[in-house]
């Protein structure tokens, strides 16, 4: 079955939401002759661990690793983000060679890689003494039963980011539930707005999933430890509930259904066209990165509305981890580096304060310095005390599928479908579960539901 699903699978594209790059020299590793580095190597005479990541501002955080420490060297490139570093990593898969020590990689394909035996269990190398510095829901999105197949490094708890300017303009409330949400909409039209409320964009793959997890939604079951099997659920009640919610605003003309993360998204996020951003906890350094911006803003975060006040459900949005590869020459030294690089409050002041990195290792999140921190871009407010804490704490993972990226290719195509006015989100939740049980079965895989 594996043979036939990596050739099915092809290359692995995953939307991913980070900017960062220098230009390469440096030493070479020793244990990979081939590799360079685009940092500075401290102890040249330390063994090295080739690593691929995109964060930003990440070399400050490699030098802080290889000053400390006299016993292995990071050798870092970044090797492209998202589906580019994907790419170069399933080449490398396939040729069985050009692979780093370490990777980067987004929590939601971390199964398209194990099926393909390309990543190691780090449990042999004490990841489980781990665990307790580490939210539950990041770690349970970095296992797979009993194994951990990557260190989790930032999460993306949801919030809401709203035009408070924009809000006092039209005399309209901050909503706390999603009925207070379709209301704060309408009002916004009436007044005469040249804007919406807020985007709904049918690429919003992880985004879209997310609002359907706060309905319930569970739409993959999935244990590498049986990697033939896989449960579908994807067409469930709630997610049809949210979808047909979504759907009515779409009609009704309250928002708009832009593609996220284009030129005009981002011009339209900071010139006013949308009232709110809906946004993971990485969202708030996303906005301010972004040119062109309103001078008058004034931003704010509030939490993200619910469906039931009395019984709030916290749902996360993207998060990244670092994963050993297979083809690592030192497993055991390239897992101390997964572990090690993201474990001090020196490389995570780094990470928070020029990454816009949200922790999920909780030594960093649960310090006084993160709870209280003051974002001068949203009035001097305490987001993370606030807003974002809470939704962390209150994730608890989630289950993705070894073809992720398929599923959120056809979701996509299914959601364009229903803004187009060709079905509801019920019958395009239906399509999708058909089209995915069929997928699956055709790539080897016993389908249950």
């Amino acid at each position: 079955m594996k043979v036939k699903f990596m050739a099915a699978i092809g290359v692995i594209a995953v939307a991913a939401a980070a900017l960062t790059g220098c230009s390469a020299d440096g030493a070479a590793s020793k244990s990979k002759p081939e590799a360079s580095c685009t940092n500075k190597i401290v102890n040249k005479e330390a063994p090295q661990v080739t690593v691929w990541a995109w964060y930003p501002a990440f070399e400050e955080v490699v030098d802080v690793f290889n000053t400390s420490h006299d016993d292995v060297q990071v050798c870092w490139t970044n090797a492209g983000q998202g589906n580019d570093e994907y790419t170069k990593f399933s080449t490398s898969i396939e040729s069985k060679s050009g692979a780093p020590d370490v990777i980067m990689l987004e929590s939601e394909v971390l199964s398209s890689f194990t099926i393909r035996d390309a990543l190691v269990d780090l449990t042999e190398y004490g990841a489980n003494d781990m665990k307790d510095k580490y939210t539950e829901g990041s770690w349970k999105d970095a296992s797979s039963g009993d194994a951990v197949y990557a260190i989790p490094v930032d999460g993306g708890p949801m919030g809401m980011l709203y035009r408070q300017d924009l809000f006092d303009q039209y005399g309209i409330p901050v909503p706390t539930t999603w009925a207070e949400f379709a209301t704060a909409a309408q009002a916004l039209k009436t007044a005469g707005s040249d804007g919406v409320l807020v985007n709904f964009p049918t690429n919003g793959r992880a985004f879209n999933q997310a609002l359907f997890a706060q309905a319930g939604s569970v739409p993959f079951t999935y244990d590498s430890t049986s990697p033939i099997d896989i449960g579908i659920a994807v067409d469930d009640q709630g997610s049809k509930d949210v979808l047909n919610y979504w759907n009515d605003l779409v009609q009704k003309g309250l928002v708009t259904t832009d593609d996220a993360f284009t030129a005009d998204y981002n011009t339209s996020l900071v010139d006013g066209t949308y009232a709110v951003y809906l946004a993971a906890a990485w969202g708030p350094g996303y906005l301010q990165g972004l040119s062109d911006a309103d001078t008058g803003a004034v931003w704010r975060v509030a939490p993200l509305p619910q469906w039931d006040t009395a019984n709030p459900v916290q749902v996360n949005w993207g998060g990244s981890t670092f994963a050993v590869t297979s083809q690592a020459t030192d497993k055991e030294l390239a897992a101390q580096v997964a572990i090690e690089i993201f474990g001090t409050d020196e490389a995570w002041k780094i990470g928070v304060e020029k990454g816009a990195l949200f922790p999920s290792y909780t030594p960093m999140l649960d310090s006084e310095y993160f709870v209280n921190l003051e974002y001068p871009f949203f009035g001097g407010q305490q987001i993370n005390k606030e807003v974002f804490l809470t939704a962390a704490a209150g994730y608890g993972g989630a289950t993705f599928s070894p073809f992720q990226n398929y599923a959120y290719d056809q979701l996509t195509e299914e959601l364009y479908s229903m803004v187009q006015g060709e079905q509801d989100g019920s019958q395009a939740l239906d399509d999708l579960q058909a089209t995915l049980v069929k997928y699956a079965a055709e790539q080897g895989f016993t389908v249950a539901k």
